[in-house]
């Protein structure tokens, strides 16, 4: 029987007859958002569409202007990928590799056979199933019989992930002939994704897609191959691990041979920081200068620290000088579009001072080098003195070094340029590969609770402006690194488990943050627990986590 429910919609309270779907009320509500509307968040949970109301909520749409918005979109794309690569190839096999140029990169197989031909044709078929506004209907299955389901399917990865994890319901989007688990949220139907492009791209083709800046044009393709060079660097240590999918460290871990995997994850870090320091090496007598930039909680410290390591074995002995020094007094700090301190702006640092000492430094000078007070907002001179040998090059670690505006009185040719980022190894199963921002983001979580005194709550309502940050500061620089470093280790999220989990289960669900703290605990459950005691003392891991050998830190 129909019943009056009161919602309060965007903020404002309305009163219906219910139940009343999702889709029915997102059309009347369309008229007061700027972006279609593809999701929404009731009671602060993040809802398909094709949901109903039955009692009293509180429901805030989110349209394409907003990141959850272009998750839902991109996801949905990537799900039409597979749908069209079906129809056209049967039995195609389509993989999503991750994220690339502003767009997702994915490979086609026909059988085992990589599809080598343009994949772009595909386009046209999407457009096809675009214009036909086919239904993308979501439903739950008992365990039992999504694992029968996939097992006929041939998707072995996701039924020993569903038979490890042992979720009491499945929940599968279909369209056509194609079936997915999927845990995430999609758009009701194929008309909601009217703007795309194929891309072709090394073997595969990279799904472009609007962004939240403007979900109104596609933004122009920008080739990324040092990053795409990195990225296959990933998947050919995955293949060294014999570790593609969660599943796959699941069962190295439950059948106790995660400290085989743990030693050659990290040798295979520590080889790759002896090759940068080698190169670093064999460049020595031009360069002075070795920068060090990359996206908040990439492992640049423990980075810079093993990097100084590998170069003192060359013979190489860099002088460290910390950027955080060179903040202007806080009364001097930028400020962002909504008038608060923007401390992640390059402006943030005091560049004319900066630059001088640099260029005393390398000119031979005894050089007085401030500390920031964080506490006063004021550098202090307590001190301190740099001075350089002939033969010694600065390593300067922070998110700006890649930007050549903050070394301008040093000549390109006498610097090399570092990026580091965490770009995981691993996939879900083949269709959902794991984001470098959820693996950061969990890290920054454990982090700024084990040594910061943050909630996760806390570290969630910073991470949007952190985003931002990296989005003006550090992502535009990328290509113009002379060297890349994968800072991600394939077995970190089953160890960061343990303390991420209790964390994220303290946001309560009134919090707006709870929807991101709720997908990130399920994302987390997919993963066995490996203890942190099983963990080298100069892992990356140990920045996040604790006891590592290169600086104190709060013990555990």
């Amino acid at each position: 029987m129909d019943k009056k429910i009161i919602l309060i919609v965007d903020g404002k309270q309305a009163e219906y007859l219910g139940p009343i779907s999702l889709l029915q009320l997102s059309r009347k509500w369309q008229k007061v958002h700027r972006a279609p509307i593809v999701a929404a968040f009731v009671n602060h949970v993040l809802t398909s569409l094709d949901g109903e109301l039955r009692m009293d909520s509180e429901v805030s749409f989110v349209d394409l202007k907003q990141s959850a918005g272009i998750s839902v979109y991109r996801r949905s794309l990537a799900f039409l990928l597979i749908v069209a690569a079906n129809e056209v190839f049967p039995n195609a096999r389509v993989t999503i590799e991750h994220s690339l140029s502003k767009g997702l990169y994915c490979e086609v197989y026909k059988g085992n056979e990589l599809f080598s031909k343009n994949v772009t044709c595909l386009e046209g078929p999407m457009q096809k199933i675009v214009q036909e506004q086919r239904l993308i209907q979501r439903k739950d299955y008992p365990l039992d019989e999504a694992i029968d389901l996939f097992g006929k399917l041939g998707k072995q990865e996701q039924v020993k992930l569903l038979q490890q994890k042992n979720p009491a319901t499945v929940q599968t989007y279909s369209c056509g002939k194609v079936i997915e688990f999927d845990s995430s949220i999609l758009v009701p139907h194929t008309g909601y994704l009217q703007k795309f492009a194929l891309q072709p791209w090394q073997s595969g083709v990279i799904i472009r897609h609007i962004l939240a800046e403007d979900p109104t044009v596609i933004p122009p393709f920008e080739a990324q191959p040092k990053l795409s060079d990195v990225f296959l660097e990933a998947e050919n240590w995955g293949k060294i691990l014999n570790c593609r999918y969660v599943s796959d460290l699941n069962e190295h871990i439950k059948n106790r041979r995660q400290m085989d995997l743990i030693h050659v994850a990290e040798a295979l870090q520590e080889k790759k920081i002896a090759q940068i320091a080698d190169y670093i090496s064999d460049h020595a007598t031009l360069v002075r200068l070795i920068l060090i930039a990359g996206p908040s909680s990439s492992g640049k410290t423990t980075f810079a620290q093993r990097l100084g390591i590998q170069l003192r074995v060359n013979g190489v002995r860099p002088v460290p000088l910390s950027l955080d020094d060179y903040f202007v007094e806080r009364d001097q700090t930028p400020l962002d579009e909504t008038g608060k301190p923007d401390f992640e702006k390059l402006e943030a640092i005091d560049l004319t001072l900066f630059n001088h000492h640099l260029t005393e430094l390398l000119e031979g000078k005894h050089v007085a080098v401030p500390t920031y007070n964080f506490i006063t907002g004021k550098r202090e001179y307590n001190g301190k003195v740099l001075y350089l040998e002939p033969d010694q090059p600065l390593i300067v670690e922070g998110i700006h070094g890649l930007n050549e505006r903050l070394t301008r009185s040093v000549a390109r040719e006498q610097k090399i340029k570092i990026y580091i980022s965490a770009l995981t190894q691993l996939s879900i199963d083949r269709h959902h590969p794991i984001s470098t921002t959820d693996t950061r983001a969990i890290r920054r979580i454990v982090r700024d609770s084990n040594f910061r005194g943050h909630s996760a709550l806390m570290s969630l309502k910073m991470w949007p402006s952190v985003r931002r940050g990296e989005e003006k500061n550090i992502f535009p620089f990328q290509e113009q690194a002379d060297v890349m470093f994968n800072s991600a280790l394939i077995y970190e999220l089953a160890v960061l488990k343990k303390y991420a989990e209790p964390l994220l289960c303290e946001i309560k669900k009134d919090e707006t943050e709870y929807a991101e703290a709720q997908r990130l605990l399920n994302f987390l459950s997919y993963f066995v627990s490996i203890r942190d005691d099983e963990v080298p003392a100069n892992s990356i891991l140990r920045e996040f986590i604790g006891k590592s050998c290169f600086y104190k830190q709060k013990q555990h």
